[in-house]
């Protein structure tokens, strides 16, 4: 069963308007990416989300993870496929640099 996005995407899944991100739009992102949401991974997004709001930038993995006290590895064991891409798509924020 594939989730129906109620907001404008773009060609990659991401939010075309940052302003309709939302924690359910976040489960409804990661579902249609066949991806089972978890607290862990909602507290990793709001953290991105922080960052961005802070900083104006999507923070690199490295920095992210030590800010976080979690491994890159550690990252990639959860989300397999570019952890900051994919919390970046879930959360709402712009792709991030580097990864094409």
């Amino acid at each position: 069963m594939s989730a129906t996005i109620s907001v404008p995407l773009d060609n990659e899944g991401f939010l075309l308007n940052r302003d309709d991100w939302s924690e359910s739009i976040a489960i409804e992102l990661a579902k249609s990416d066949e991806f089972e949401m978890t607290e862990q991974v909602m507290h990793f997004i709001r953290e991105a989300r922080a960052m961005y709001e802070e900083d104006g930038v999507v923070p690199p993995i490295r920095i992210f993870a030590k800010k976080h006290k979690v491994s890159t590895k550690d990252l990639y064991d959860i989300f397999k496929k570019g952890p900051m891409k994919l919390i970046c798509k879930w959360g709402g924020l712009p792709k991030p640099t580097g990864c094409v």
